[in-house]
C-alpha cells in the first residue's frame, strides 16, 4: 500500500483516483479550485464523467498541498498548460523519495520541452515517469481493460510505477524512450482533430485511414529527429494511442475537429467541447517546432493554416492530395 496523490480533478485525474483506490492505496485527490474540490467531495462526481463513476468513499479531496508531505507518489493530471506551474507548487511540499508521474500529454508551448524536462527542472531531486497510452478516462474509472506505457530515463523508476498501479484492468509496460512516448503522445492530438474533421466534412473511413498512417509517419519524423526511437511510434504510446484518440467519441481533439468540420468556428468550436483540447494548443508548437527543426509536417502545417490562419478545411486538404509524388517506402524523412 502506498499514498498516491492525484494532481488535477478532471476527468483523467479522477478516473486515476478512482483506479488508485481500486488497487489499495490511499488516495488524496487534489485540485487547484477549493470550489471544485469542495463540489467532488461532496458529490464524489466529476461532471464531465458518466454520473455512474463513483469516488470511492476513502478517497480523500482537497485544495491544499499538505497532502504531498507523505505521498510516494504523485500523479499530475492537469492541463498541459499548468505542469510547470504545478510541478513549482510542489517544491515546499514534496519528499526526496516521492516518485512524479505525469500523464499530461503536450510540449511547453515556448520552450518546446517535453514534460519530464520541464519536471526535472522544477523537482530536480525526484524520479519522473510519464505515463502515456491509449487510455480514455472513461473507461479507466469503469475498470475497461487498458494497456499503456510508463517511460523514465530511470528504469527503477518506470518500475516502481509499474509495480503500484498495474492490475488486471491496467496493463503497464515500461521504456527508457522518454522523448518517443511522450511526443507520440502530444502529437496524436494534433491527428485526432484532424482525423475529426475529416468525420465533419464525411470523407469517409479510406481518408481517414490513410491520415492516420500518414500522420503517425510525420509523428515519428519529427520524434526521431527529437532523438526518440523509430520502433516506440510503432508502439502504445504511438500507433495505440494515435488509434484509440483518431476512433473514438471520447476523444475532446476528435470531436473539436468533427465541429470545424462542420463548419464551426474554431473558438465556438473549443466552447462547445468545453474542456482543454490539447491538439488545438500542440498544433501550434509543434507546427512551429517543426520549422525549426526543419523537418517536414505537411498535415500539421495544413492543421495550422485551418486552426490559426481560417483556411478552409477542404482547400488544406486539396493541397495534401496535390502534393508532389513520392515513393511509399522513402525515407521516413520524407512525406
Amino acid at each position: 500500500m502506498a499514498e498516491v496523490v492525484v494532481l488535477g480533478a478532471g476527468s483523467f485525474g479522477f478516473s486515476l483516483a478512482v483506479m488508485s483506490s481500486i488497487c489499495g492505496h490511499n488516495v488524496t485527490l487534489w485540485s487547484y479550485l477549493k470550489e471544485d474540490a469542495d463540489k467532488i467531495r461532496e458529490s464524489r462526481i466529476q461532471p464531465n464523467l458518466q454520473p455512474e463513476i463513483k469516488l470511492p468513499e476513502q478517497v480523500n479531496v482537497t485544495h491544499t498541498l499538505d497532502c504531498m508531505k507523505q505521498c510516494d507518489l504523485a500523479i499530475m493530471a492537469v492541463p498541459s498548460f499548468a505542469v510547470r506551474e504545478t510541478a513549482g507548487k510542489l517544491k515546499d511540499y514534496i519528499n526526496k523519495h516521492t516518485v512524479v508521474s505525469c500523464v499530461s500529454k503536450g510540449l511547453e508551448s515556448g520552450t518546446f520541452k517535453d514534460f519530464s524536462q520541464v519536471i526535472k527542472e522544477e523537482l530536480p531531486n525526484n524520479d519522473n515517469v510519464i505515463l502515456t497510452g491509449p487510455s480514455h478516462a472513461e473507461e479507466v474509472a469503469m475498470g475497461g481493460y487498458t494497456t499503456i506505457v510508463a517511460a523514465s530515463n530511470n528504469i527503477k523508476a518506470a518500475e516502481y510505477v509499474q509495480d503500484l498501479l498495474m492490475n488486471p484492468y491496467l496493463r503497464i509496460y515500461t521504456t527508457s524512450d522518454v522523448v518517443g512516448a511522450e511526443l507520440g503522445g502530444a502529437l496524436k492530438n494534433i491527428i485526432a482533430l484532424c482525423a475529426g474533421i475529416c468525420d465533419g466534412l464525411k470523407l469517409g473511413d479510406n481518408a481517414k485511414a490513410a491520415l492516420m498512417t500518414r500522420g503517425i509517419t510525420e509523428i515519428a519524423r519529427l520524434g526521431i529527429a527529437m532523438g526518440g526511437k523509430q520502433e516506440t511510434f510503432a508502439g502504445l504510446s504511438g500507433i495505440g494511442d494515435l488509434i484509440v484518440t483518431c476512433t473514438s467519441m471520447h476523444s475532446r481533439n476528435r470531436k473539436f475537429g468533427i465541429l470545424v468540420g462542420q463548419g464551426v468556428p474554431v473558438n465556438d468550436a473549443l466552447q462547445e467541447v468545453g474542456m482543454v483540447v490539447e491538439g488545438y494548443s500542440c498544433t501550434k508548437t509543434a507546427y512551429e517546432l517543426s520549422k525549426i527543426k526543419q523537418i517536414d509536417m505537411p498535415i500539421t502545417e495544413q492543421a495550422y493554416k485551418v486552426l490559426y490562419e481560417g483556411k478552409e478545411p477542404k482547400s488544406a486538404i486539396k493541397d495534401l492530395m496535390e502534393r508532389p509524388k513520392r515513393h511509399e517506402s522513402e525515407s521516413i524523412w520524407l512525406y
